[in-house]
């Protein structure tokens, strides 16, 4: 694994959204790197020789680690799947709101795991 710092970040727009890019990580096939919330929870991301996994699975681990996974499109169609922590879905909805984009499908609730 590498990572390229930059200092200063590079900002940019995204809507109304400032976006802060601070690293490129190069990871090479079968290297993880995991993101922690300030609350613990954790999202992994796994480079594979054909491309990567970009989330655990959305029915179990994510799950398991408090998250729930939608599938999100914005006014120019751009579809996205995005993780969201649910003690912060008012602010997930605002952000949707203010984006003008719409939740597809929830897909943690698609795919749900037996019980």
């Amino acid at each position: 694994m590498k990572i390229d710092r930059k200092e200063p970040p590079r900002r940019y727009q995204v809507g109304r959204v400032q976006i802060s890019d601070c690293a490129t990580i190069r990871l090479e096939p079968d290297e993880q790197v995991t993101f922690v919330t300030s609350s613990g929870k954790e999202h992994d991301f796994t480079a594979k020789s054909w491309g990567f996994y970009a989330t655990p699975s959305v029915n179990a681990r994510l799950v398991k680690q408090g998250f729930k996974t939608a599938l999100v499109n914005n006014p120019q169609d751009k579809m996205f799947v995005v993780i969201v922590d649910p003690e912060r879905m008012d602010e997930f909805e605002a952000y949707l709101r203010q984006e003008q984009g719409q939740v597809i499908e929830w897909l943690d609730q698609r795919f749900r795991l037996p019980t």
